[in-house]
This record gives C-alpha cells, sequence and structure tokens, in this order.
C-alpha cells in the first residue's frame, strides 16, 4: 500500500435493513475531483452484508465488511461471527475493537488483539479502532490509553509483516454527541498512532498504514 492512501469508510451500526440497504446503493453513486478515487467501505449489519453484495453499483469498487468478528472459527458462541463466515458471505474487511464494543459490550485490549490475529489469518483487513473518553482527554491520557490499545494489536501485526490493516482514531466524546474533535486534536492522536506504527516496523510500513478519523462526522 502506498504511503497517502486515502479511505473512506462508513460504518453503518444497527441500522439499515436489506431492503434498505437495496435502496441506498441504487442512489448512490460517489464523484471525486481530478479522478483521485479513494479506496470506498461500507461496513453494513450482518444481516444486510448479502443485500449489499448483490446491489452495489457497477463500475465504483466499494469493498465491505463486517461490523464485529469472534477470534475463534467456530463453536457455541451465540450471536457471533466467525472470520470465514464473513469472508464467505463477501466481506473483505472487519470493524474491531469500535467504541461501543469496548464500552456497551465491555470489549478488552486483548480481545482486540485476538480478533485482529483472527482477521490477518482469515484473510479479512482489520479496521481497528482506539479512542479515548472525554474523562481520560480532561485527564491528560490521551496518549497514555492510546499506547495501551495500540499495544494490543502491534505485536499481532509485527508477527504479520506485510500484512494489509488500518487504524481508525474514533474519540469517545465525539461520537454521536455532537462534538467534534478539531483538526489539532485528530492531528495529535494521529501523529502519536504513525509515531506508534513506526516504532514497530519502521517508518515505511507505518506510512502505508492508513489511519482514519471517526466521531459526530458531519458534511
Amino acid at each position: 500500500m502506498m504511503a497517502g492512501h486515502q479511505v473512506i469508510a462508513g460504518n453503518w451500526k444497527m441500522n439499515m435493513t436489506p431492503e434498505e440497504t437495496r435502496e441506498f446503493f441504487r442512489g448512490f453513486s460517489p464523484s471525486f475531483p481530478s479522478g483521485d478515487v479513494p479506496e470506498i467501505l461500507v461496513f453494513p449489519p450482518a444481516v444486510s452484508l448479502a443485500a449489499a453484495l448483490e446491489s452495489r453499483p457497477e463500475g465504483v469498487e466499494i469493498g465491505l465488511g463486517v461490523q464485529n468478528i469472534h477470534w475463534e472459527a467456530s463453536g457455541a458462541f451465540t450471536g457471533e461471527i466467525s472470520v470465514s463466515m464473513a469472508a464467505n458471505a463477501g466481506a473483505t474487511h472487519a470493524l474491531i475493537g469500535h467504541s461501543e464494543r469496548r464500552h456497551v459490550f465491555g470489549e478488552t485490549n486483548e480481545e482486540v488483539g485476538k480478533k485482529v490475529k483472527a482477521a490477518l489469518e482469515g484473510g479479512l483487513v482489520p479496521v481497528v479502532c482506539v479512542g479515548e473518553t472525554l474523562e481520560e482527554r480532561e485527564a491528560g491520557r490521551l496518549e497514555e490509553v492510546l499506547r495501551e490499545q495500540t499495544e494490543a494489536f502491534l505485536v499481532v501485526l509485527q508477527a504479520h509483516p506485510g500484512a494489509r490493516a488500518m487504524v481508525a482514531y474514533e474519540p469517545v466524546w465525539a461520537i454521536g454527541t455532537g462534538k467534534t474533535a478539531t483538526p489539532e486534536d485528530a492531528s495529535q492522536a494521529h501523529t502519536f498512532l504513525r509515531e506508534r506504527l513506526a516504532s514497530a516496523q519502521g517508518g515505511q510500513w507505518a506510512r502505508g498504514i492508513p489511519i482514519l478519523y471517526g466521531g459526530s462526522v458531519k458534511p
């Protein structure tokens, strides 16, 4: 992946039925200036993945991902989706460690690391989410929190040299609250994350990992 590679991703969360998904893609026609087309990713609910796969517009390359995976290949895990299930259903990417998974469902850094490992070994591109709460930011713990969150999956990435991955910085305090991080806020976090990636596997490799921003993004 070349440095400067741009990605636009949409996480639909618990929205969009299969029919709503088909309707969305019937009217989806993106255009970009100067032919500079970024990578486009959509993460529909699992039940709408097939509808998204069959209704994507022709002539526009859109990657599809799942919003969560389990690290085990199979078993008694009611409600969970394995990597092989997601890939067989047409997913190419997987969101891992989204703030709602962490703070609503109690997902730990250790579990995030296990999911990243499973995704890489199963052929999915992990989009690993990190970010701090308002209390952590106000306490000056931004870098401490990001360091703890990245440690869990950097060791996995180091064991899979050349594997594709993405990181999404999403400050928890700016998700669905109407608050938006300033460019300076985002830049501070992105700079730290890029440096963490570089320290793990070198600057050239780090420059090839897209770092996304998410949180109360409006037009």
